[in-house]
């Protein structure tokens, strides 16, 4: 790449693999491990070191530390990693740390928005098209499935799933797995309703609408066991790709689901 695209001021190291058309602004720190696709953005003041990887057209702003070691006690030492996409924005103060143990990764998809100072912990699987408003906080081993979105303030539990479409309200604590297409809401967080703003704007049929609001009575409403309620659902709920994602999603949870 061009060092015109490289502030006199930044400290860039030179075994860091820097993309195409990458601009690298004043005072940032590239470590060694550092990939960076093309057409990367890093404004000013951001840290990245580990062994990290960010993909093509990644737009970082002040004070965003990406790749560095994990806060878990339980770090060992080793070779462990960050893997981040395409097309994410990190604004500023956002913190993305490395995995705990040797050979595990942080992994990040694309076209995510992180407003400032959001947290995203070791060894977090997070997809795309998610956004974090500021100072949304994900613990360590978080899955946040694609077109999830954050509110401010919200804390995630470690091991927590979230799922596809959902959302978490603002200052929410989330102890359990958030279900796909879902609102949670409050301290313990619990489900509200349906995502339905989500929903339209990701295109998700009526049918399937009308399916997810039937399935959300059952599971929710009825005072079902969580069995019972998911056999009444195949039962009695079209199933249409929706319906089936949110009883693989269910079948699958450790934590139980926020209720």
């Amino acid at each position: 790449m061009s060092m015109g695209n490289i502030h006199p001021s930044a400290v860039v190291h030179p075994d860091a693999q820097i993309g195409s058309n990458c601009h690298i602004g004043p005072f940032c720190v590239i470590g060694q491990h550092v990939t960076l696709g093309p057409d990367c953005r890093l404004h000013s003041h951001v840290v990245i070191d580990g062994h990290t990887t960010l993909g093509v057209g990644n737009e970082l702003f002040p004070f965003a530390a990406i790749g560095l070691k994990t806060q878990d006690l339980k770090w060992k030492g080793g070779v462990t990693r960050t893997v981040i996409g395409d097309h994410n924005v990190f604004r500023e103060n956002t913190t993305v740390h490395s995995a705990t143990n040797d050979g595990d990764a942080t992994v990040i998809g694309s076209h995510n928005h992180f407003l400032a100072y959001t947290h995203i912990a070791h060894d977090c699987r997070v997809g795309s098209h998610i956004v974090m408003s500021n100072v949304g906080t994900l613990a360590g081993h978080v899955i946040v499935e694609d077109h999830a979105i954050i509110g401010g303030l919200a804390a995630v539990h470690q091991f927590c799933r979230i799922g596809r479409m959902s959302i978490i309200g603002g200052c929410a604590k989330v102890v359990q797995d958030v279900p796909p297409y879902l609102i949670v809401d409050g301290n313990p967080g619990e489900t509200k309703g349906l995502n339905k703003v989500g929903m339209e704007r990701n295109g998700i049929s009526a049918e399937a609408q009308a399916a997810l609001k039937k399935a959300y009575k059952i599971l929710f409403r009825e005072g079902l066991t969580v069995s019972n309620a998911l056999a009444k659902i195949e039962t009695e709920v079209p199933l249409v790709p929706e319906i089936q994602h949110l009883l693989a999603f269910t079948r699958a949870s450790e934590r139980g689901l926020a209720k």
